[in-house]
């Protein structure tokens, strides 16, 4: 395989983790305005629990697709050999994708609490932290199109 059918491969993968991000983002934004309207509460009953659930399993979900495709396929086609998040979050501030790498750090950070630290005395701060992170995945979503659509077509 030469350089440019590795390059157009690389370009249709990362077209196809920009779909599948896509569809991740429209559940976790769904689940977002659902829960936004529920609230904060101490306490939650089953349904409400069960929304906000959601809502922390399609960030995760989410997360991990913008972190660990999207952003990697990136990274492959600028030839960039990024090994830990704050490599990616120090980069993506390089690119102008986010303000400050710290960005990266802190979504993938609330995704790993979710996925291995989910303690019921901590559910409520977990809910209020991913009902706050919405906004910030969206622009960070919305940078990295728009740089993929300037600088890697």
């Amino acid at each position: 395989m030469n350089i440019t059918q590795k390059r157009n491969l690389l370009k249709s993968q990362l077209n196809e983790n920009l779909a599948l991000l896509e569809k991740a983002f429209n559940a976790l934004t769904y689940s977002n305005d659902k829960c936004r309207v529920i609230g904060e509460k101490s306490n939650y009953d089953m349904e409400e629990q069960e929304s906000f659930e959601a809502l922390t399993s399609r960030f995760a979900r989410t997360a991990d697709i913008l972190t660990q495709k999207v952003f990697k396929t990136v990274f492959a086609l600028l030839q960039e050999n990024v090994r830990t998040i704050i490599d990616a979050g120090n980069l993506m501030e390089k690119l102008g994708i986010v303000d400050n790498a710290d960005t990266i750090l802190n979504i993938r950070e609330l995704r790993n609490q979710i996925a291995h630290e989910y303690v019921n005395s901590d559910l409520n701060m977990l809910f209020m932290d991913v009902l706050r992170y919405v906004p910030v995945v969206e622009k960070v979503i919305e940078n990295v199109r728009t740089y993929v659509r300037k600088e890697l077509n």
